[in-house]
């Protein structure tokens, strides 16, 4: 039977172009004719094929069975790999099953000898598939090897880890990994572990999508000796077609952050140089003017956010309810939301009403309202019923700021003068005592600057359709200018607010950012005008990057 698009996906199988197959099957096996080689999950055998290859080059004729082992789940696959194979004149032994239930070498019971190098691409299936008995076997084999996985970790995390356990000491690691290794919060362990273990690192990243049917950019990871390292060698390529020019091994020459992404490794060298520079002194993470906080959670926005229409119709009074910026974020277009919009949504039916009345309240026209929302169904709402009394959600305090946490673009600071408080559809900042008595006016425009925005892309992180996402923990370290710069620039720029706020809400975001950039960056910070542009470029290609995770073009 064919192995469907849908069957493969389900179960992480993503199978590897030649190219990506022989570059690394030869960098693991080097010059070494009898090199013992493993595939812990070898679908249909492109990396033994391509090992068998490098062996027969370095005169090893038909390598015995034994040096060649690749492991599946999928016996239709490892059918494939066995005609594969044959066609190639070669022979490898062939394990039907799951590499988290083979013990290690040096374990008791275990089926192999440790290897020389272990190869392939650890199927990729998301936390949510990757469930129940086989997440926690995975788990406790990378627990095993010192590694502690979070239950949001996608399966190639663990058989990597637990891969390496077949592996001598001094030898040779060469997978193809998810981009993700470099950015999300769950490989945080992975990344920790790879220093740990590895004395010489080098990451090629790949540019272009390289599977049909994955969303996800690779990283080829190739990894060898023992004894830990603190800088990689990082190489960038189009794609798989220019491996064959590259050579294979690189002098260090990125050290990455003692812990944390390591999504700056994306950046050209001198746009690093340049954020590293700038950042020292004049920059400072966001959480040293405020701590990023989540909106009022309500458990069912469609019923406790009112429109003006809702409330006149239950005969709701302005005392039982709470003034908010409505859901979402769109109406958040200037530099500041003010009195004046909150009236212009009211007055357009927008919800900026939230539901807050005392609990002792008992007026008929809360009851009807109660009812109203009991035949919906609300008080069955998660959040509803595990809050007493269900119908009064906690407000959250105003805050100086609105933070638009998820977007396309970049997040925005948006200051709130209107008084108001928030859902969770943005984060609200509160200003700590001791702030700048500017910082509220100035943050929201000077956070449209290049290493702002390029510090979000840094920190934050990239979901579906390449929506760009920031938690509270996230968001406190977006860098924003210290105090002594922000004044200096925003003394500069107060003048100008007003016709900032216009050109921002009439859709000139680049043209806002440009002058913003002028005065922050060149005339406070001393950047020439070709290094701006440098960090400018940074941070659309990283945007660029993050909205082209679509579906692979045919």
């Amino acid at each position: 039977m064919a192995d469907a698009p849908e069957l493969r996906k389900a179960r992480g199988a993503y199978f590897t172009p030649p190219a990506i197959a022989d570059f690394l099957s030869r960098w693991a096996i080097g010059g070494n004719p009898q090199a013992r080689v493993l595939d812990p999950s070898c679908g249909e055998a492109a990396f033994l094929v391509a090992a068998g290859a490098r062996l027969r080059e370095l005169g090893a004729g038909a390598p015995d069975p034994g040096r060649l082992v690749g492991v599946d789940v999928h016996e239709a696959s490892l059918d494939a790999a066995r005609r594969e194979l044959a066609a190639h004149g070669l022979r490898a032994r062939l394990v039907a099953g799951d590499i988290f239930d083979l013990a290690p070498p040096g374990r008791p019971g275990a089926p192999l000898p440790a290897m020389d190098a272990v190869v392939g691409n650890p199927p990729f299936i998301r936390y949510q598939r990757h469930a129940g008995a086989a997440r926690a076997r995975a788990r406790a084999a990378a627990l095993a090897q010192g590694v502690t996985l979070s239950g949001l970790a996608s399966s190639w995390a663990a058989v990597l880890v637990h891969a390496c356990a077949f592996l001598r000491p001094e030898g040779r690691l060469a997978m193809v990994l998810p981009a993700e290794l470099l950015t999300v919060g769950y490989a945080e362990p992975v990344r920790q572990w790879l220093r740990r273990r590895f004395g010489r690192v080098s990451l090629i990243l790949v540019e272009r999508r390289q599977f049909r049917d994955a969303q996800e950019k690779v990283v080829l990871l190739m990894a060898e000796g023992d004894g830990g390292c603190d800088a990689f060698a990082l190489r960038p390529v189009g794609d798989a077609r220019e491996l064959e020019d590259l050579p294979a091994a690189g002098a260090p020459d990125v050290a990455p952050a003692a812990a944390g992404k390591w999504t700056g490794m994306l950046l050209p060298p001198r746009a690093r140089e340049l954020l590293g520079r700038v950042m020292g002194g004049r920059f400072v993470p966001l959480g040293e003017y405020g701590r990023p906080e989540l909106g009022t959670v309500t458990g069912a926005n469609r019923f406790f956010a009112l429109s003006e229409e809702t409330r006149r119709r239950f005969g709701l009074a302005e005392s039982q309810l709470a003034r908010i910026s409505p859901p979402g974020t769109r109406h958040l277009r200037g530099l500041a939301f003010d009195g004046g919009d909150w009236s212009g949504l009211r007055d357009a039916g927008a919800p900026v009403w939230l539901l807050h009345p005392d609990p002792a309240d008992r007026s008929a026209a809360l009851r009807r309202y109660l009812a109203h929302g009991e035949a919906l169904g609300v008080p069955a709402a998660y959040k509803c019923r595990v809050r007493t009394p269900w119908w009064r959600p906690p407000l959250v305090p105003v805050p100086d700021l609105f933070f638009t946490y998820m977007s396309h673009r970049h997040p925005r600071l948006v200051e709130n003068r209107a008084g108001v408080s928030l859902v969770n559809s943005m984060h609200g900042v509160r200003l700590r005592p001791g702030a700048p008595p500017s910082a509220r006016a100035a943050l929201p425009a000077l956070a449209l600057g290049a290493v702002t925005t390029l510090g979000a892309e840094l920190h934050g992180r990239a979901y579906g359709g390449g929506v760009l996402k920031m938690e509270p923990r996230e968001a406190a370290t977006l860098p924003v200018p210290a105090p002594p710069a922000l004044e200096d620039a925003w003394a500069l720029l107060r003048r100008e607010r007003g016709r900032l706020d216009r050109a921002l809400r009439a859709g000139e975001w680049a043209a806002v950012a440009e002058r913003v950039d002028a005065v922050l960056l060149e005339r406070v910070c001393g950047l020439r005008d070709e290094e701006v542009a440098a960090l400018r470029e940074a941070a659309a290609g990283l945007r660029a990057r993050r909205l082209g995770r679509g579906p692979s073009p045919a």
